[in-house]
């Protein structure tokens, strides 16, 4: 998982940009975080969809390219439930089927008082390319 980290933490840019950090990873899973800024609001003062998606889908990415195959998504959903404006946003992705060419998994996106901000659905072609090699 180690070199997972290191991967996704030096090599994902648009991540880094927008201020999302990586806090945990394991197999079909990953945690990710981000802190609420100025950029991160649209124009009535609440967090852009845009940004919240990026949070959510970087989460997706960790977590199915957990195992070491290249996973690109295919197919992705969000619902957003609740508006968010402050403090730190928290993405967790879990895989809830994998198989040789695809994974699902489920990312809930909530607020630092723990209430749910969005979820987000998505599919990952699983490549048999490594991501390391």
């Amino acid at each position: 998982m180690k070199e997972i980290k290191q991967f996704f933490t030096e090599h994902d840019l648009f991540a880094k940009h927008s201020g999302i950090e990586l806090l945990e990873a394991a197999k079909g899973y990953a945690k990710v975080s981000m802190t609420i800024r100025d950029y991160h609001l649209n124009g009535v003062k609440t967090v852009h969809g845009g940004a919240i998606f990026t949070l959510a889908d970087f989460a997706f990415a960790v977590a199915s390219n957990s195992h070491g195959r290249i996973a690109m998504g295919i197919n992705v959903t969000i619902s957003y439930v609740k508006a968010a404006t402050k403090g730190i946003l928290i993405a967790e992705a879990k895989e809830i089927s994998l198989n040789s060419k695809l994974g699902n998994y489920i990312v809930n996106i909530t607020d630092d008082e723990h209430n749910l901000v969005a979820v987000f659905q998505g599919t990952a072609y699983r490549k048999k390319d490594e991501l390391l090699g």
